[in-house]
């Protein structure tokens, strides 16, 4: 399904009833946004795994603009503020009145700016492996030349060179990149046959990580003070693009916010410890 606001066609696709029968009513399940990271990449990789919370709320997985489903258009407009924008006109659009914000990895990034932007809109905010600026580059530059093969250091040169520039490069980026990105040894996407679903946009994604990137001077830390939903932070311990000490960071930032460090995991934690994550979001999400 589409919707047309701010210009642009943001798709989205709805799993679970939002109505469940108790006894002689109707009641309301909360809605949760899914947003998936990269930039670059599509909310694919969450199904069928995060099918496991459709049983307690109404999943709405998010394609950010120019991204997987959605409309496609100048790439210089795929930035965080323009999908933290889009979110909340995505909201009102469906006549949201407050949801469960639920965002891995860069999607982490856009749930945290736009719950610190538009507090009133966001009961709940659960932040998966991810940072809250640019400096998490830094630390993942440092551990690749540190723990990488010389393939996956030139991989991720080309990550912050911003010459991932065509689909073909990235697939093969993920596909060398995914002992890292899960301690299992699979990729983001949680299996060979989810990285083929998987519909990849190199113009996002070197929107992002180029010399010029927005992630560059990416800084959401003083905004974070603003947070006024129930906030989890989840983290891999092993984490090599968003380590734990960022995790750690936001949950000292984020008023009253709760930490899980998942012991056996990457940045893949819906690889490495699936029962273990959503059994941590749904403990979390009580209503």
């Amino acid at each position: 399904m589409f919707a047309s606001i701010r210009g642009t066609k943001i798709y989205f696709d709805i799993e679970g009833a939002g109505l469940v029968p108790d006894g002689p009513t109707m009641r309301q399940r909360p809605v949760a946004f899914i947003l998936h990271g990269g930039p670059g990449g599509d909310h694919s990789g969450f199904k069928p795994s995060f099918s496991a919370l459709a049983e307690r709320m109404q999943l709405v997985y998010v394609d950010h603009r120019g991204q997987g489903r959605s409309q496609k258009g100048d790439p210089e407009g795929y930035t965080l503020d323009e999908n933290v924008e889009d979110l909340e006109a995505l909201r009102d659009y469906l006549g949201v009145e407050k949801f469960v914000s639920i965002g891995t990895s860069y999607g982490g990034m856009v749930s945290m700016a736009h719950a610190a932007r538009y507090p009133a809109s966001v009961s709940h905010l659960v932040a998966i492996v991810t940072a809250a600026h640019g400096g998490f580059q830094q630390a993942a530059q440092k551990i690749i030349a540190e723990r990488g093969t010389p393939e996956q250091q030139r991989v991720c040169g080309m990550l912050w060179d911003g010459t991932l520039d065509t689909v073909e490069k990235l697939k093969h980026y993920y596909a060398v990149m995914g002992p890292l990105y899960s301690v299992k040894g699979q990729d983001p996407a949680a299996g060979a046959d989810a990285r083929a679903r998987t519909l990849h946009e190199p113009a996002a994604l070197n929107r992002a990580f180029r010399p010029d990137g927005f992630l560059r001077d990416y800084d959401i830390r003083e905004e974070l003070k603003n947070i006024t939903a129930k906030t989890l932070v989840l983290a891999g311990r092993h984490d090599w693009i968003c380590p734990p000490e960022f995790s750690e960071e936001i949950h000292r930032l984020i008023p009253g916010s709760d930490l899980r460090i998942f012991e056996r995991s990457s940045h893949s934690i819906r690889a490495d410890e699936p029962e273990a994550l959503f059994d941590a979001i749904k403990g979390f999400l009580v209503y």
